[in-house]
């Protein structure tokens, strides 16, 4: 059985994941090859050392399964990336890094990029497409919706739900919540760079500042 699996953006994101997806296949011992998709290419190309090929032409790739971890910054894009996956049949790939620790009774979808020195703490539930940086960590009792992103050194203390296409930047530390009254994000909330959230943040507003207060649109 053929196996083909690709890493679906050839940008940063993509190219700092595909080390992670080398370190899994290692693992795992799979001598699977992984090929990078990027929709702005025309023909066959190389980065950092694997093909690089359109959409089409990866669909076009003789293999008997494929599997795609999609590296895209935009969850709204990852969104409808994976739509289209599911669509043609494809099947959405979870990558972890070697020095990922997880801890117990974690849910885990499918779809989720887990990069170095990430830490998921004990019965947590982690969404579809779920991007964890560098050194951020989710601690106990957390649930993660779908197409959520955390920037590198986000620290998500325990009891707390991020709804669907929040993204957490860099730095920004959530307060912990109660297991009768967990501290929620919002869906599509945005939380600033460096923030610490102390209370709970509607869906849709960007927060920033210590503590972190809803930016007005003027």
């Amino acid at each position: 059985m053929t196996r083909l699996y690709a890493i679906y953006g050839a940008s940063g994101c993509g190219r700092s994941l595909m080390p992670v997806a080398r370190q899994q296949l290692a693992r795992e011992q799979d001598n699977s090859e992984i090929v990078f998709i990027d929709d702005a290419l025309t023909g066959v190309s190389t980065v950092n050392g694997h093909r690089a090929m359109n959409y089409q032409a990866f669909l076009n790739e003789p293999a008997s399964a494929k599997s795609v971890q999609i590296a895209i910054a935009s969850s709204r894009v990852r969104e409808k990336i994976a739509l289209r996956l599911e669509t043609d049949g494809i099947h959405l790939w979870s990558i972890s890094a070697d020095h990922v620790v997880l801890m117990d009774q974690i849910e885990l979808a499918e779809g989720s990029a887990l990069s170095p020195f990430v830490t998921i703490g004990s019965n947590v539930k982690l969404g579809k497409s779920f991007h964890a940086n560098l050194y951020s960590y989710v601690e106990h009792d957390c649930v993660i919706g779908d197409f959520v992103t955390f920037a590198p050194g986000v620290k998500c203390n325990g009891n707390i739900h991020i709804h669907d296409h929040a993204y957490i930047g860099a730095g920004a530390m959530i307060k912990q919540g109660t297991p009768d009254q967990p501290l929620v994000i919002g869906q599509g909330a945005i939380v600033g760079m460096g923030a610490v959230v102390t209370k709970s943040v509607p869906a849709g507003v960007t927060v920033v500042g210590n503590p972190a207060r809803i930016v007005e649109s003027k």
